[in-house]
């Protein structure tokens, strides 16, 4: 009886003083954050961010900087990868074909605003990502309108959403999105992309399924509830858990 309850306790601990569920995981993500242009000081919030949705959704969460972990077998282990803020070219050649077959076969995608700026000489990626980056105009505050409010990451966000980020124009957008955000440029300066800027989409691509927010800039977007819960529902359809509708 003693070892039961010392067991008990032992449970309770784990579960309340970690943080982590002891229940079993359902899948795993990979969150890949190298830079090799500009780095964002955000990923350091990022990280943690989505290893408190893994916690709390019940998904396991592995993190690196490492190109390598882009291998056939390394790849299999995840319903999805998310570039968190990736920027310039972090895949070698064996490396994005590992990448392609781990989508063809399936896997999903998550681009977190300056997975964008990636990758510019791998015209595949382009088209999986949706779209590629072009510049952008000082940070400051803006009105997005959510045209798709039925999404699982859209559905709790208020028709007009106006938050402060560093809004990116684009470049190379791939018509077959399915846009669920768009950034209106006559409420803030430096918008390139006319009357339909897509700030946020979804579509399945080559076997798999992609989703990309351009949110996600800066640090306050990993505290705000609103932008969580966007990221978990793109999460979510990527890895094959829900439906985007």
């Amino acid at each position: 009886m003693k070892s039961k309850s010392i067991l008990q306790y032992l449970f309770i601990f784990l579960a309340v003083f970690t943080g982590k569920s002891v229940c079993a995981q359902k899948y795993s993500i990979l969150v890949f954050s190298k830079t090799a242009g500009f780095h964002h000081q955000s990923i350091a919030v990022g990280v943690p961010a989505i290893q408190k949705l893994g916690i709390e959704n019940k998904f396991g969460v592995d993190t690196t900087t490492d190109s390598t972990q882009f291998t056939p077998l390394n790849l299999k282990k995840y319903a999805a990868v998310v570039f968190l803020n990736t920027t310039g070219n972090v895949l070698g050649e064996e490396q994005q074909k590992a990448f392609e077959d781990y989508i063809k076969g399936g896997g999903g995608y998550v681009g977190v605003h300056s997975a964008t700026d990636t990758e510019y000489d791998w015209p595949w990626y382009g088209k999986l990502a949706g779209a590629y980056f072009v510049k952008h105009p000082a940070q400051q505050m803006a009105d997005l309108h959510v045209i798709d409010r039925k999404s699982i990451a859209t559905k709790h966000l208020p028709a007009t959403w106006s938050r402060k980020d560093e809004w990116y124009n684009f470049k190379d957008i791939n018509p077959d999105l399915k846009v669920l955000i768009e950034l209106d440029e006559s409420t803030y300066s430096g918008g390139m992309n006319g009357a339909h800027h897509p700030m946020a989409w979804y579509h399945d691509y080559d076997g798999g399924r992609a989703f990309y927010t351009g949110l996600g800039h800066v640090d306050d977007s990993y505290t705000d509830p609103l932008f969580l819960k966007h990221l978990l529902g793109g999460i979510q359809y990527a890895a094959g858990q829900k439906r985007m509708e």
